[in-house]
């Protein structure tokens, strides 16, 4: 890692296919962050299991991810690249931090009290400790920035909490991390309901444009889009939030401002507009589809792209790792 940057570090679970707000909110930023930072970037494997997986699903969700995450732009030569589950160390901080974390900070975790509401059946110990494998993911490469969305600034405020408990404790072990907070495209809605984020588990499909939705997919879904009833194409998020969340789409896509994407559509019905947003975005989802498609077939490439990630990954967080079991008092040879 370059000393004069930044550390940077960011995961994503390997669990159903991406969206569109995936790639806005996260795959993109990935590929100009290598630039600015030393950036460690994983497939949170481990966090996907505290809903249950299917297994050989959970394994092709995992190469997928890590195969498009290279088509928009990763360059694993640039960072640190790898699967969660293959460093250890993860799963042995998180332990070392639980002893420092009350069980009344992780009940009152927002993710959880929804997450147990939506899973009833299967509200386990892992999901009540997300947030403390969390911290583990982020402290144990001293890391100086994290960007989060705002469904999980407050796990990275109990990240933060955590650090500076060890660190009073201890004397001073970890970086206290601080966040970045998208400004722009920072929440893509669902398309039959603009009061809801855009989910890759949303129960109706039909709102969510996939990564791996095909071009005639694509241009249905937005067809279908909710929009109102004065077909006047303007944004206005708090009155029009289904013309608002297509225009934040296309500009996103199109590379456009909004004021210039208002103009090209003023006078125009909501059929070209949505049929316009539809045709940007299959464009420019095509070339990454077969991108990706090229690495997973390329099954060497990819598994030693991830062996040598790992590889990366453990020698860092190991050391982080036997400097905390060295202040907390276990022996070592």
């Amino acid at each position: 890692m370059e000393e004069n940057k930044k550390t940077l570090y960011s995961a994503i679970q390997p669990t159903n296919s991406l969206t569109i707000g995936n790639y806005i909110g996260t795959l993109r930023n990935w590929a100009s962050y290598q630039n600015d930072y030393n950036c460690v970037f994983a497939m949170a494997d481990m966090h996907a299991i505290t809903v249950r997986q299917q297994p050989a699903q959970l394994r092709a969700n995992t190469l997928a991810l890590a195969a498009l995450f290279i088509a928009c732009g990763v360059d694993p030569d640039k960072c640190t690249f790898y699967v969660q589950s293959h460093v250890p160390c993860h799963a042995e901080m998180c332990w070392a931090l639980n002893s420092l974390t009350y069980v009344g900070e992780m009940e009152r975790m927002t993710q959880f009290k929804d997450k147990s509401k939506r899973h009833a059946d299967n509200i386990n110990m892992g999901l009540m400790d997300y947030p403390v494998l969390m911290a583990a993911d982020i402290l144990l490469y001293q890391t100086d920035v994290v960007p989060v969305g705002l469904d999980q600034r407050q796990h990275l405020e109990i990240t933060r909490d955590i650090a500076i408990r060890f660190n009073n404790a201890y004397s001073p072990t970890f970086t206290v991390p601080e966040g970045i907070y998208a400004k722009v495209g920072a929440k893509i809605c669902d398309l039959l309901d603009p009061t809801k984020k855009m989910s890759k588990s949303a129960e109706n499909p039909n709102g969510s444009i996939f990564m791996t939705d095909d071009r005639d997919t694509v241009i249905r879904k937005f067809k279908r889009a909710v929009t109102d009833s004065d077909n006047c194409i303007k944004y206005d998020p708090e009155n029009k939030p289904g013309v608002s969340n297509l225009l934040a789409i296309y500009t996103t896509f199109s590379g456009k401002s909004m004021d210039e994407a208002e103009r090209e559509f003023d006078g125009k019905g909501y059929g070209d507009f949505k049929l316009a947003v539809g045709e940007i975005v299959a464009d420019k989802l095509a070339p990454v589809q077969a991108e990706q498609k090229r690495i997973l077939d390329d099954k060497a490439y990819l598994q030693g792209v991830l062996a040598n990630g790992a590889e990366k990954a453990y020698k860092v967080a190991r050391k982080t790792l036997s400097k905390v079991y060295k202040k907390i008092g276990f022996f070592q040879a």
